[in-house]
């Protein structure tokens, strides 16, 4: 029981943290009505989409979900270059950072080096297929953009691109994904534009 109580509070302090420094954001969206930091509202919304479809999980699948972009707003994709190379060492850095960030905050709450690596191989997307909790994190992911932030993405990306970035999401997600994502009130259009980028994938492949 005391054990329990340890790792529950040791989570909590965890995720409470990643909270506070997430509010920080100056960036805001709307959310239940108001104006809110957005990379607040993007963990709570991951925490949510977790348990979702996965309500048993350890804690730090927990904790990498709620702190997949802690901070992002620190590192602008305009300060990297333009073009493929200059959004992939972007990426490349992000993954860095935010497990850097994570790991500080869990060391502060109690979190030992083991559980700090492991939660840094999650946040990275390592062995992405082959690790069952990766794949999760990487599922999560995908949901959360599809219910929360496809509708925007639309506003400002044309038709065909659209459909390539769907049929991208798509395949980087695993069947449980997959069953999540068609439970989503998606808009109509969506598994036409679907199905168009998976057909023109596949005449790549």
């Amino acid at each position: 029981m005391l054990a329990m109580m340890q790792t529950n509070a040791r989570l909590a302090a965890a995720i409470e943290a990643i909270d506070a420094a997430n509010a920080r954001d100056p960036n805001t969206i709307l959310a239940d009505g108001q104006r809110q930091p957005a990379e607040l509202i993007y963990g709570r919304r991951m925490s949510t989409a977790l348990s979702h479809m996965a309500p048993e999980v350890s804690e730090h699948l927990q904790i990498a979900a709620r702190g997949q972009h802690i901070e992002r707003w620190t590192s602008p994709r305009k300060s990297y270059p333009d073009g493929r190379a200059g959004y992939l060492h972007w990426r490349s850095d992000l993954k860095d950072f935010h497990a850097r960030r994570l790991g500080e905050l869990m060391t502060s709450a109690g979190y030992g080096t083991d559980d700090v690596t492991r939660v840094g191989a999650l946040v990275r997307k390592e062995r992405l297929k082959v690790d069952a909790e990766a794949q999760l994190l990487e599922d999560v992911v995908c949901i959360v953009f599809l219910e929360h932030y496809l509708d925007e993405f639309m506003r400002k990306t044309d038709e065909n691109k659209l459909a390539n970035i769907l049929a991208k999401t798509w395949r980087k997600m695993s069947a449980r994904g997959h069953e999540h994502a068609l439970k989503l009130n998606l808009p109509p259009m969506i598994p036409r534009l679907l199905e168009n980028g998976l057909a023109r994938l596949r005449t790549r492949d």
